[in-house]
C-alpha cells in the first residue's frame, strides 16, 4: 500500500483529495494545525497529525512514498510580501528538503494557475506560457512562483511535480474559499458581476489529476488542471439554470473596478487589510481562460460539466444551511 503525506487537508481540495486517496487504496498521513478542527471521516488508512509547516516533519515522511502539498497562504487582503512568501515559499521549502532528506519518491506541489500565462478563447494559455499581468503583480502569485521556481531547479534530488488547478468548485468548500461566488448568486435578486471571465474545474477532477499524477506525472513538469474557460455572465446563468432562479444581472463597468482597485491600493497603504487591490480588480477583467490538452494527454483525466460541479457545491452548501439551524 503506497503512503501519501497530505497539507492542507481542511480545505476545499485537501477534504476532496483525502477522500479519493482512501477510495483508491492509499494510506494517508495528514497534517492539521488542530485535530479538533478536522472535518472529514475518520478511517483505518488515514493518520491525522496535528502541527505546523515549519515543524520537524522527518518522523512523519520516513516511510512516505508521496508528498502533496497544498497549504497554502491564499488570502487576497495581506499588504506585504513576505506575508505570503512565508508559507508559499519558505515552509515549501522546508518541507521540500525534509521530503528528500526521508527520500520520499515524488513531490507533488500544488500551485495555481496564475503563474501561467492565461489566454483568450482563440489562445488558450497553457504550461509553455510565462505569467502575465495582472498576476505579475500578486503577490500570492509571486510567491507560488518563487516555490515553483526552486522546486525545479531541485529536481534531480527527487521527482518534482507542479499542479497547477484554474478555479476549483465542489462540495466540502467548509471556509469557503472559491465557493464564495456560489454564494455571490445563491438566492440573490439582484446579480452584480465584472466583465471578465476564467475558467472553471471540479474539484474532484483536481483530485482525480493529482492521484493520477502520481503514476504518470513526468519530473520536472507541470501540469494545469483546467475545465471549462466562461465568461462571468455564463458562470451565473449556469448558476442562475441550477437553482432555478431569475435575478436581476447587472455588469459592472471595468471603469468602476479599476478606480475601486486604485482606492483600495489608497487604504492599503495605511496598512489597513482589504481584498479590494487594483490588482484584484484587474483580474475581473480580463479572460483568464486556459487548455487543459496536456493533462487530458498525459494524466487522462476525464473532466466533468461544469453543472456537476456548481451543483454539487450548492447542495454542500444546503446541506451546512441545515445542519446549522
Amino acid at each position: 500500500m503506497k503512503k501519501v503525506f497530505v497539507t492542507g487537508i481542511n480545505g476545499l481540495l485537501g477534504a476532496n483529495l483525502i477522500e479519493s486517496l482512501l477510495s483508491n487504496g492509499f494510506f494517508v498521513k495528514g497534517l492539521i494545525r488542530d485535530k479538533a478542527k478536522f472535518k472529514g471521516k475518520n478511517h483505518a488508512n488515514l493518520q491525522i497529525h496535528q502541527g505546523n509547516l515549519f515543524n520537524d516533519l522527518t518522523p512523519l515522511l520516513s516511510d512516505i512514498d508521496f508528498v502533496i502539498h497544498i497549504a497554502a497562504e491564499t488570502s487576497q487582503d495581506l499588504i506585504q510580501y513576505t506575508d505570503y512568501q512565508k508559507i508559499n515559499y519558505n515552509a515549501t521549502v522546508q518541507l521540500f528538503n525534509a521530503a528528500v532528506y526521508c527520500n520520499v519518491k515524488k513531490f507533488v506541489f500544488v500551485s495555481t494557475a496564475n503563474t501561467l500565462g492565461y489566454g483568450s478563447l482563440n489562445d488558450l494559455g497553457n504550461e509553455q506560457k510565462e505569467i502575465k499581468l495582472p498576476f505579475t503583480n500578486s503577490f500570492y502569485a509571486k510567491s507560488k512562483l518563487e516555490a515553483e521556481e526552486y522546486l525545479l531547479q531541485n529536481k534531480d534530488k527527487i521527482e518534482v511535480l507542479i499542479i497547477n488547478p484554474t478555479f476549483m468548485i465542489g462540495a466540502y468548500d467548509s471556509k469557503p474559499s472559491s465557493g464564495k461566488i456560489i454564494l455571490m448568486g445563491w438566492k440573490k435578486k439582484i446579480i452584480f458581476y465584472p466583465a471578465g471571465g476564467k475558467n472553471f474545474v471540479h474539484v474532484k477532477d483536481v483530485s482525480s489529476g493529482i492521484i493520477k499524477s502520481l503514476e504518470k506525472g513526468k519530473n520536472g513538469e507541470k501540469y494545469l488542471l483546467a475545465n471549462k474557460n466562461l465568461s462571468y455572465l455564463e458562470f451565473f446563468t449556469k448558476l442562475n439554470f441550477i437553482t432555478d432562479q431569475n435575478p436581476i444581472m447587472i455588469r459592472i463597468p471595468r471603469p468602476i473596478l479599476i478606480a475601486s482597485g486604485y482606492l483600495g491600493d489608497f487604504i492599503r497603504l495605511f496598512k489597513i487589510k482589504t481584498s479590494i487591490s487594483s490588482t484584484n480588480m484587474k483580474a475581473l477583467c480580463i479572460n483568464n481562460f486556459y487548455s487543459n490538452e496536456k493533462s487530458i494527454n498525459e494524466l487522462e483525466i476525464k473532466y466533468q460539466h461544469t453543472e456537476v460541479a456548481i451543483n454539487d457545491a450548492v447542495k454542500y452548501f444546503e446541506k451546512k444551511k441545515m445542519e446549522h439551524r
